[in-house]
């Protein structure tokens, strides 16, 4: 699932700026502040409760524009930013949330030109923040052990951008098989694992990244953070692990009316974040009371999907935001080859 070679490989996002045209996605806002995404097709209609908006009426004004519908009411029509994107896309898998991907960029230090390995892809939010940060002489590799996953996020990924990105790479598969057949020893920079059980792939990971790469791992329950943590120290190949969450939470600014969003963004998962050793070196021990505790077969049940509180979704389900995912995925790409398609 890669790009044609003879698309630029520099050219690894969709323009974002200049009148709206056939085939761009818009956020509508609506009165009350509701958004809805539409994508913009010849006679196409936006509907709701309180009127309409014909789609020909949005071609051609500015971005950033406010219009009316049928009764009155007005919405801005603005560009969805990445962010806006990752959070109305179909979705496969459990997306992860711009806050946490924010920080996996910072925190895994994901800089231009980077050759980057993620796992798993779920349904391509994180892909498509890592595809910015490593620019157009990076290199990411993404492995997904579910097909129907791998389908979504790779439409995902060329909705938002109108093209498959020649740097970027999907392998169906478990990484700790896949890995070594791709990469030779020591030439990963980074290694980003979300994934249910991550400990299973350090020693595939320590063997593919540079001395000083980073992984980092992004899990959802403390007993998953707990035996990530544990397997990085017991394997002596990494530094000690560092572990952290994000909390976001909104402000309602309006005039002295200052206070806290009764509503925020509060636990989605932890990062933990380790460096790859040089061959040889055994790190100094901190002084800590070492861990006593195995881990149980019980403990390992716990970290299933289903008990975590995570709703697989039915194969109807994914069937249908395939159908959504591959629909906007084709028009962009269109839209890309074509700028004056109507």
């Amino acid at each position: 699932m890669t790009q044609s070679p003879d698309t630029p490989a520099a050219q690894i996002t969709r323009p974002q700026s200049g009148p709206f045209q056939l085939g761009d996605r818009v956020q509508l806002t609506g009165p009350k502040g509701r958004k809805n995404t539409i994508t913009l097709i010849a006679d196409g209609e936006f509907h709701s409760h309180r009127g309409v908006i014909a789609h020909a009426a949005i071609v051609g004004l500015p971005d950033a524009s406010v219009i009316e519908n049928s009764s009155g009411e007005e919405y801005l029509a603005i560009r969805p930013l990445l962010a806006d994107y990752v959070m109305s896309m179909p979705r496969g898998a459990a997306i992860v949330y711009p806050k946490d991907a924010a920080q996996i960029v910072s925190l895994g230090d994901i800089f231009p030109g980077a050759t980057v390995v993620e796992a798993g892809v779920g349904s391509g939010a994180l892909t498509l923040n890592l595809l910015r940060a490593i620019g157009p002489e990076g290199r990411l590799a993404s492995f997904e052990r579910r097909e129907e996953f791998a389908e979504i996020a790779s439409a995902n990924i060329s909705g938002f951008l109108g093209h498959d990105p020649a740097n970027w790479s999907v392998t169906v598969g478990d990484l700790q098989d896949e890995l070594e057949a791709r990469f030779a020893e020591g030439e990963v920079d980074r290694v980003v694992l979300d994934m249910l059980a991550p400990w299973e792939c350090v020693p595939a990971v320590a063997r593919a990244l540079k001395p000083g790469g980073v992984v980092i791992c992004y899990v959802a329950t403390a007993t998953q953070l707990s035996r990530t943590a544990e397997e990085l120290r017991r394997s002596g190949l990494f530094t000690h692990p560092q572990s952290s969450e994000t909390m976001v939470r909104g402000w309602h600014v309006e005039g002295l009316a200052v206070r806290p969003d009764h509503r925020m963004v509060a636990h989605t998962g932890f990062l933990i974040t380790a460096r790859r050793l040089a061959p040889g070196v055994v790190l100094p021990e901190l002084k800590r009371r070492a861990s006593k505790g195995d881990f149980s077969e019980e403990d390992v049940a716990a970290w299933t999907p289903d008990l975590i509180g995570e709703r697989p979704k039915s194969e109807k389900i994914l069937r249908k935001n395939l159908r959504q995912a591959r629909e906007i995925s084709e028009r962009a790409r269109d839209r890309a080859e074509d700028p004056t398609l109507d």
